[in-house]
């Protein structure tokens, strides 16, 4: 008769002999893993609890999720406030050297969140909240203390992988054929580069396979032979995850570029992984439809590096991101194993949705055979529109005043500030700077598409007038034919051609002076009482 609470252990629930019964008449969806996810499942159900053990030193945070004994009620749970989580393996080694830090890697258990109360006293409320304060600055300045780069360092080969050897390359050939088995140094030695040129791999062999077949093969050959692999698409990212970090085996997915079917009515592109972008685009454009995603690479990269890597795009602002409009992926798994999710179904909520593990996850999961994807209509009228600022306040205001006023025809904001525009007019042929004699440290490109022109047209420039009264936007300009809109794009999608033209890495330089840094740990300080500042590094 009492209702368990999230802090029962598994093994407690009065009811927990009815939850087999309802996994299994679950309606799921036919696949492979849903069998196997299952019985995983029913066994963690109805497997005996035991407690993980406890350091000595954390008894007084296991005291503290203990609720008193005592008449009194216990305070609310803070629901977002996590306790750490154990994973099952046997590796016994920890996941913060990856960065998480709240997460720990043991032999041996299974996976369980613990949920603590946010404070470990029941004080006055002045106190609880003063304690809730340094908490929150504690968990803040910890986050600020941690720091990413990519600095090319050097990294020690690992010992367990193999070395490519004569009879690896004659089983690749057996199976790819002479023409996919590459080992001329020119052409490899392309592949070995990042876009950017600023990490460079040793790899010996490129493959290039052309059905989702071959791939499994040479995944499951170099699985069994430990040879490192790494997937390549267009090699056009900008952090070098495309490219070897030692003599790995390169699997480029070029060669599997067929568009399998297009739902005209749904607007459904079903495509291999190797189909460049820019040719998926006419493609949907002569049926009325466009892409959802859209990059200055287009040219050149490609759809399954696309949902690899999650790429964003200058539409981000009108459809999302990649998650919301993959409806369904084909992936090989390291040992071969194909997974078949190619669904074309939007609506579906029928169980687990896997797809959404390899959206972004850079071929550190499988490598993307094949993508179903979802593409909106084409509208009829765009406008482009190229403006000025005064300073970085008013570009962020000028985008939520964009978001209010232009509404469902905003398709996309890009900022730019005056060293990436000096960038494109000093290194990209056949452009002009719209606003040749503007001073300003700041620039934003909008462009509106919609179905009525005059309607839109109206709308932009009422919100561009209406933006100039209050002070956001300094001068602009609205292209007038495709010529000019095309000039406007063409600067903001050469910043990063230009950058590597004077051998740049970086598009922008966010880094903060010293003096500023004090004066926000400062401000910080005044507000919160309490606050301690590092050294200067």
């Amino acid at each position: 008769s009492c209702k368990p609470s999230l802090l029962t252990p598994v093994s407690e629930f009065p009811s927990r002999m009815a939850l087999p019964s309802l996994l299994s008449h679950s309606r799921t969806r036919s696949s492979v893993l849903r069998e196997p996810l299952r019985q995983g499942g029913l066994r963690a159900l109805l497997a005996p609890w035991d407690p993980p053990s406890v350091h000595p030193h954390d008894r007084a945070a296991e005291r503290a999720c203990t609720p008193p004994s005592t008449g009194s009620s216990p305070p609310p749970l803070d629901w977002t406030r996590l306790g750490s989580r154990t994973i099952s393996s046997g590796a016994g080694m920890s996941l913060t050297q990856y960065g998480l830090t709240n997460h720990t890697l043991t032999s041996q258990r299974r996976s369980y969140w613990t949920l603590c109360p946010q404070h470990s006293s029941f004080g006055p409320p002045a106190e609880i909240a003063t304690k809730e304060a340094q908490h929150s600055v504690d968990d803040s300045f910890g986050v600020q203390q941690r720091t990413f780069g990519s600095a090319a360092e050097p990294i020690q080969r690992n010992p367990d992988y193999s070395v490519l050897n004569s009879d690896d390359v004659s089983y690749f050939k057996s199976i790819l054929g002479d023409n996919g088995v590459v080992q001329d140094k020119d052409r490899v030695a392309v592949a070995n580069v990042d876009w950017m040129g600023k990490y460079k791999g040793a790899s010996q062999l490129l493959l290039l396979p052309k059905s989702t077949n071959e791939v499994s093969k040479v995944l499951a050959y170099c699985d069994s032979r430990r040879l490192a692999v790494v997937p390549q698409g267009g090699n056009t990212g900008l952090v070098g995850g495309s490219v070897p970090v030692h003599d790995e085996v390169i699997v480029n997915l070029g060669g599997m570029d067929k568009i399998i079917s297009f739902d005209n009515v749904n607007g459904i592109l079903t495509c291999e992984a190797g189909c460049v972008l820019e040719n998926l685009s006419t493609f949907v454009e002569n049926e009325g439809f466009i892409m959802p995603l859209d990059l200055g690479a287009k040219g050149s990269c490609q759809i399954g590096g696309n949902i690899s890597t999650n790429a964003g795009g200058l539409r981000f602002i009108r459809y999302g991101s990649l998650h919301g409009n993959v409806l369904g992926l084909e992936v090989v798994l390291a040992n071969g194993t194909v997974l078949d999710m190619l669904t074309t179904l939007r609506k579906d909520n029928t169980g687990y949705d896997l797809k959404h593990l390899f959206v972004g996850s850079e071929g550190s999961l499988g490598i993307v055979t094949k993508v179903s994807i979802l593409t909106p209509a084409k509208l009829p009228s765009t406008n482009v529109a190229f403006l000025s600022c005064n300073d970085y306040m008013s570009c962020q205001k000028l985008l939520l005043a964009a978001r209010r006023s232009l509404g469902e025809i905003l398709s996309a904001f890009e900022f730019m500030d005056r060293q990436c525009i000096d960038l494109a007019m000093t290194h990209l042929e056949g452009v002009h700077n719209p606003l040749p004699v503007s001073p300003y440290k700041f620039y934003v490109l909008i462009e509106t598409t919609g179905s009525d022109e005059s309607y839109d047209k109206a709308k932009l420039e009422a919100f561009l007038l209406r933006s100039m009264e209050d002070g956001l936007v300094a001068d602009g300009v609205i292209a007038q034919d495709i010529s000019q809109a095309s000039n406007f794009w063409r600067i903001r999608e050469g910043i990063s051609e230009a950058s590597v033209k004077v051998g740049a890495v970086y598009k922008y330089d966010l880094s903060i002076p010293v003096e500023k840094l004090y004066d926000i740990v400062e401000e910080m300080r005044s507000r919160v009482g309490k606050f301690s500042i590092l050294s200067h590094q």
